[in-house]
């Protein structure tokens, strides 16, 4: 049975769900085109203010891509370079500038794929039990150069070193320690602490989170903001949720933003 990408919405958060549960939710060719477009979707729904990924069941994240599959999908060069560029790297690059805020939930295996996939959202919560890495070189291939993006700039050249060269799989603490997720929780609390996470995020303004995404992928660059972007950085004088939250603040009532 082929997995497939399942996609639902609950008042401003969306949930994205990782399904192949024969094969820990290994993530097959058409689960990472469709993974792609479930964040473009997801990206143009203005009632969406924060974006759930997970895995289907108890057991797995997602237990990287679907080796099964190697054999068709990556039969030669041009295959191959089709296959991680345009189906897996797209799928990433889909959730890396996505500009609504994304929360991985994590329960079992968190390898090769799945952590890639884990390592491009803006926050991951972990369960106790769940571990993670990208023991590849024991299968003999390496990570695409466009895959590592998100977890370079997330965890730096050391740690994602570390994970390649030895191929280990990290416990969650230790993946706690090295920066890897954001927080770690007893298994049965982690969907509802990421929900509890997706609704802080969607009580604030929404405006505001994507703003604080855009800057912090820009200042990543290492290059001078231009006095364009300085000005640009103060664009929420003129919205109508600056002014509900300084009208609430001084009121003191709970803000009610509207996106706008």
């Amino acid at each position: 049975m082929a997995g497939k990408i399942g996609l639902g919405r609950v008042d401003s958060i969306a949930t994205v769900t990782l399904s192949n549960p024969e094969k820990l939710n290994a993530i097959d060719a058409a689960m990472w085109r469709s993974l792609r477009e479930a964040l473009q979707h997801t990206a143009t729904d203005a009632r969406v203010r924060c974006v759930l990924i997970r895995g289907a069941g108890d057991e797995a994240f997602a237990a990287g891509g679907d080796i099964e599959e190697f054999g068709t999908v990556r039969a030669s060069i041009d295959d191959a370079l089709h296959y991680h560029e345009t189906l897996v790297a797209a799928a990433l690059d889909a959730i890396r500038h996505c500009p609504i805020p994304t929360v991985a939930a994590i329960r079992g295996a968190c390898i090769g794929g799945g952590l890639e996939i884990a390592g491009c959202c803006d926050i991951r919560i972990a369960g106790r039990s769940a571990r993670f890495g990208a023991p590849i070189n024991r299968l003999g291939f390496s990570m695409y150069p466009g895959e590592m993006a998100g977890l370079l700039d997330l965890v730096g050249p050391a740690v994602l070193l570390e994970l390649l060269l030895e191929g280990r799989i990290l416990a969650a603490d230790e993946a706690l320690a090295k920066g890897l997720v954001s927080r770690v929780v007893d298994d049965a609390q982690v969907v509802d602490e990421a929900l509890a996470t997706a609704a802080r995020i969607a009580a604030g303004a929404p405006l505001v989170a994507r703003w604080h995404k855009q800057w912090v992928h820009r200042l990543m660059n290492g290059r001078p903001l231009s006095e364009a972007e300085k000005r640009a950085a103060f664009d929420f004088l003129s919205t109508d949720d600056y002014r509900e939250g300084m009208d609430a603040f001084f009121a003191k009532r709970r803000p009610r933003f509207t996106g706008h």
